[in-house]
């Protein structure tokens, strides 16, 4: 058995604030841990994360031949793979489906939300009171393999969806403490709670928009520049109006659990610039596509071209656009029959251009071998669509896929009924997927973590590695 340990910060933030030495930071960051025997497929992982309940039948696994009520009124097409076909509004992913291993049977027995959620970030099924007490996936590689080129373990981008109401934040390090939190660079959301204003928003919103995905630590305030950033003196009353400012916007718990990351972030112009979009050429913006998810799949390509280790993109819950994928067809959601829903250019025909766009440009830069990039939601959608037009929470069958980092592409790994309702073939849950990253990652399914009271934790307790998803 593999055990490892966090390596624990040896100073407070009053020496931080009294020395200011960026070697002190340096000294505290863990070195790259892997599972002894366990050989890594990747170096990085890009984790899809479209939190909400992606619908599977209007998108990876399309039912044509299903009566209306169940299959809707999208048209399929061919993909690169003979003999598969995708909705009309999956070209781009279509092309790429050589690159993909398609999973048309994600499977687990809970319908809700928050519970769903956790299992999917987690890989761990627990109970509605423990949903933000189990470690994400990404804060477990954090914590076993540490930050790489002076980038956090663990992003976010932006980090600030928020499933409610009453809103949760579900990205959480849990039990293994704030150290391994992830570094959001969204920050704290404006509102927490995105059905605020519901009824005054645009029935049909434009796709064309855009965050501002530059963390707010990386603005330097006005007068400071790189020279002055690179002395000590410069140093240190930077570090100290961050504090002040993140006190005052009560965010400073969160401040000290990654003021060395911190510090490494300011100090660092390779990593200044992997937040800088506005280098990329217009061809590859357009590529992406200019909509919110577009720039988040863009930076996180940028991120990991950096050196992240391991960065996830959310895309769910949001303050123009609602629940995107929540597409129960309510009243108060205001939203067309789920077929035209999934043409709108920041729902799935978005999420085709966004994903389209990242899996292309990976393999162009030669990053794709190198990076495991997941799909993931927490479950599909009901085959029979609803007499409001949308599709109600299905746990039972849903569609996710994987590329690169070891993938073995261009196949499709189970299948579902005729009506999109239950697999045909052996069913993989969230835990099982966690178990796919562990081990595309290197990470061993005996490592065991630390708690904060440091007792052994099994990195998962349950699920093994998906056959077939890896070449190995």
């Amino acid at each position: 058995m593999t055990s490892q340990r966090a390596c624990p910060l040896p100073w407070n933030r009053r020496d931080v604030l009294r020395f200011g030495a960026l070697g002190m930071a340096a000294s505290a960051w863990p070195t790259d841990a892997r599972a002894e025997g366990q050989s890594a497929t990747a170096k990085s992982v890009i984790f899809l994360w479209m939190a909400g309940g992606v619908t599977h039948i209007d998108s990876f696994d399309p039912k044509p031949d299903a009566p209306e009520d169940i299959r809707g009124t999208l048209g399929t097409i061919d993909t690169a793979l003979p003999g598969v076909r995708f909705t009309e509004v999956l070209p781009g992913l279509a092309r790429q489906a050589h690159h993909l291993a398609l999973l048309r049977s994600y499977s687990h027995d809970n319908n809700d939300h928050f519970q769903s959620q956790a299992y999917a970030l987690s890989g761990r099924k627990v109970p509605m009171a423990q949903i933000q007490t189990e470690p994400n996936i990404g804060s477990v590689v954090s914590y076993l393999q540490g930050p790489r080129a002076d980038l956090p373990g663990y992003i976010t981008v932006p980090g600030i969806t928020r499933p409610g109401p009453p809103p949760h934040n579900l990205f959480v390090a849990g039990w293994l403490g704030e150290a391994h939190a992830p570094f959001s660079v969204g920050g704290e959301p404006a509102e927490p709670d995105f059905t605020k204003g519901l009824q005054e928003r645009a029935a049909d919103p434009p796709s064309a928009l855009e965050d501002n995905l530059r963390p707010e630590p990386l603005t330097f305030p006005d007068g400071l520049t790189d020279a002055r950033l690179a002395r000590r003196a410069g140093l240190r009353t930077l570090f100290e109006q961050t504090l002040r400012q993140a006190d005052r916007r009560g965010m400073l718990g969160a401040m000290e659990s990654h003021y060395a990351g911190a510090f490494r972030l300011l100090a660092s112009p390779a990593v200044r610039r992997a937040f800088e979009l506005d280098r990329e050429t217009e061809a590859t913006r357009a590529a992406y596509g200019r909509t919110k998810l577009g720039g988040r799949c863009l930076l996180a390509r940028r991120l990991v071209e950096a050196g992240a280790r391991f960065v996830l993109v959310d895309y769910g819950y949001d303050p123009d656009y609602g629940n995107l994928w929540d597409n129960h067809g309510a009243a108060v959601q205001r939203q067309p029959h789920i077929s035209e829903m999934s043409k709108r250019g920041y729902h799935l025909a978005g999420m085709d251009r966004a994903f389209s766009g990242l899996i292309a440009d990976l393999a162009q830069r030669g990053l794709l071998e190198s990076t495991l990039v997941v799909f993931l939601t927490e479950f599909g959608r009901t085959p029979k669509i609803n007499r409001d037009g949308g599709r109600d929470h299905w746990g039972p069958a849903g569609s996710i896929f994987c590329a690169g980092g070891g993938t073995a592409g261009g196949q499709v790994l189970g299948a579902t009924d005729k009506l999109g309702a239950y697999p045909t073939t052996q069913g993989y849950t969230p835990a099982d997927v966690a178990a796919t990253i562990y081990r595309a990652l290197g990470i061993a399914p005996e490592t065991f973590l630390h708690d904060r009271q440091d007792r052994p934790v099994a990195v998962l307790p349950a699920g093994s590695a998906i056959p077939g998803i890896l070449r190995v």
